[in-house]
Protein backbone atom coordinates (compact mmCIF):
# COMPACT_ATOMS: atom_id res chain seq x y z
CA UNK A 1 0.00 0.00 0.00
CA UNK A 2 1.85 2.93 -1.35
CA UNK A 3 1.74 6.81 -0.06
CA UNK A 4 1.03 8.75 -3.31
CA UNK A 5 1.57 12.55 -3.74
CA UNK A 6 -1.14 14.84 -5.96
CA UNK A 7 -2.07 17.33 -6.98
CA UNK A 8 -5.79 18.74 -7.46
CA UNK A 9 -6.79 19.80 -10.41
CA UNK A 10 -10.03 21.41 -8.68
CA UNK A 11 -8.21 23.26 -6.06
CA UNK A 12 -4.77 23.34 -6.48
CA UNK A 13 -4.06 21.69 -3.16
CA UNK A 14 -1.32 19.44 -3.02
CA UNK A 15 -1.65 16.44 -0.23
CA UNK A 16 0.13 12.85 -0.11
CA UNK A 17 -2.53 9.67 0.40
CA UNK A 18 -2.45 6.31 1.76
CA UNK A 19 -3.61 4.36 -1.65
CA UNK A 20 -5.27 1.15 -0.82
CA UNK A 21 -5.44 -1.43 -3.59
CA UNK A 22 -7.80 0.14 -6.83
CA UNK A 23 -9.33 3.22 -4.75
CA UNK A 24 -9.76 6.52 -6.23
CA UNK A 25 -8.40 9.20 -3.84
CA UNK A 26 -10.23 11.99 -3.11
CA UNK A 27 -9.34 16.36 -2.14
CA UNK A 28 -9.35 16.48 1.44
CA UNK A 29 -9.91 19.93 0.83
CA UNK A 30 -12.56 19.96 -2.02
CA UNK A 31 -13.56 16.05 -2.44
CA UNK A 32 -13.01 16.64 -5.99
CA UNK A 33 -11.67 12.85 -7.73
CA UNK A 34 -9.71 15.20 -10.58
CA UNK A 35 -6.27 14.63 -9.33
CA UNK A 36 -2.84 14.49 -10.95
CA UNK A 37 -0.08 12.23 -9.24
CA UNK A 38 3.41 13.85 -8.62
CA UNK A 39 6.20 12.49 -9.04
CA UNK A 40 7.74 11.93 -5.58
CA UNK A 41 11.72 12.46 -4.51
CA UNK A 42 12.90 9.83 -2.42
CA UNK A 43 15.77 9.76 -0.26
CA UNK A 44 19.23 7.75 0.30
CA UNK A 45 22.13 7.34 1.97
CA UNK A 46 25.40 6.55 0.52
CA UNK A 47 27.98 5.40 2.63
CA UNK A 48 32.10 5.46 1.24
CA UNK A 49 34.28 2.58 3.02
CA UNK A 50 37.75 3.32 1.81
CA UNK A 51 40.45 4.58 3.73
CA UNK A 52 40.38 8.58 4.09
CA UNK A 53 37.02 8.10 2.70
CA UNK A 54 34.25 7.99 5.58
CA UNK A 55 31.61 10.54 4.74
CA UNK A 56 27.97 9.49 4.72
CA UNK A 57 25.70 11.56 2.02
CA UNK A 58 22.56 11.58 2.85
CA UNK A 59 19.21 13.06 1.01
CA UNK A 60 15.60 12.82 1.04
CA UNK A 61 13.06 14.77 -0.82
CA UNK A 62 9.73 15.81 0.42
CA UNK A 63 7.84 12.72 0.64
CA UNK A 64 7.17 10.84 4.45
CA UNK A 65 10.48 9.07 4.46
CA UNK A 66 12.26 12.82 4.63
CA UNK A 67 10.59 13.43 8.14
CA UNK A 68 10.43 9.62 9.46
CA UNK A 69 12.46 9.18 12.74
CA UNK A 70 12.93 5.82 12.42
CA UNK A 71 16.46 4.34 11.63
CA UNK A 72 15.29 0.99 9.55
CA UNK A 73 12.68 1.39 7.23
CA UNK A 74 11.16 -1.45 5.17
CA UNK A 75 9.91 0.90 2.70
CA UNK A 76 12.32 3.00 1.50
CA UNK A 77 15.47 0.42 2.77
CA UNK A 78 17.38 2.85 4.53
Amino acid sequence: MPIYEYKCKACDKKFETLVMGGSTPECPSCNSRDLSRLMSACGFISKSSGPGNETIVKSSGSSACGSCSSSKCSSCGV
